[in-house]
């Protein structure tokens, strides 16, 4: 059904890994760090189980961020948990439409993802998708480990960003160099809990959106290097 802007309605559900996995043909090669983007609240606003095309709006700036990460060669991956596919409110079915439409929405302004991974699984999922503790699942590091796997990145140079602490915590389990914590999406409800937040061997740092973090990919230099 995906027309021809490349986007996760290519993809397919993974049963070994319990995750919707999707690779772009176009997918950015260079071995280094990868940045991982949170879905919902951090590329496109959080209306609640984001099911329908007509709810879609990009966050400001946020294709922008995209787009100089893919002229930097930095692979963009997004991670989002689909509590809403686990409880039953919709399907792969919306879910596929919905990021085809995304992905047009951000051809728009030169930008484009790399991959686009998914997990369905909620402790309060319908059958099949109930689970206690999937490891897919955010916080959990399922989904950047598998990103390892699909692509050639290095996770320890890689960044996160979300507007959850979760999302700050998955990077943290899969050995991220660090996370970005925005204040988009339910951003201002979560800060303080980042705020407290210490872990070691992971540098948090903060914007109000993604952005604003043009200046952030640059400095943090994802791939490694030393400046």
């Amino acid at each position: 059904m995906a027309g021809e802007t490349p986007s996760a309605a290519d993809g397919r559900f993974d049963e070994d890994l319990g995750m919707w996995i999707w690779v772009s043909p176009r997918a950015a090669v260079a071995s280094g760090g990868a940045l991982f983007l949170d879905r919902d609240g951090v590329i496109v606003e959080d209306p609640g189980y984001l099911s329908r095309v007509a709810d879609i709006v990009i966050i400001p700036g946020s294709a922008g961020l995209i787009a100089e990460a893919n002229r930097l060669g930095v692979p963009v991956v997004e991670v989002t948990n689909q509590a809403g596919l686990g409880r039953g409110y919709y399907g792969w079915n919306e879910f596929r439409k919905v990021e085809e439409a995304i992905a047009c929405e951000l051809a728009r302004s030169g930008a484009a993802l790399d991959a686009v991974i998914s997990c369905p699984y909620h402790a309060e999922g319908i059958t099949p998708w109930r689970h206690p503790h999937h490891p897919g699942r955010k916080p959990q590091p399922g989904m950047l480990l598998a990103a390892e796997r699909l692509l050639p990145i290095d996770l320890k140079r890689s960044w996160i960003v979300g507007d959850k602490l979760d999302d700050l915590l998955a990077g943290y389990n899969a050995g991220l160099r660090g996370g970005l914590h925005v204040l988009t999406g339910q951003g201002r409800t979560q800060r303080q809990a980042v705020t407290e937040w210490h872990p070691r061997d992971f540098d948090v740092r903060f914007s109000d959106q993604l952005g604003e973090a043009t200046v952030f990919l640059h400095a943090i230099n994802i791939s490694g290097e030393d400046k």
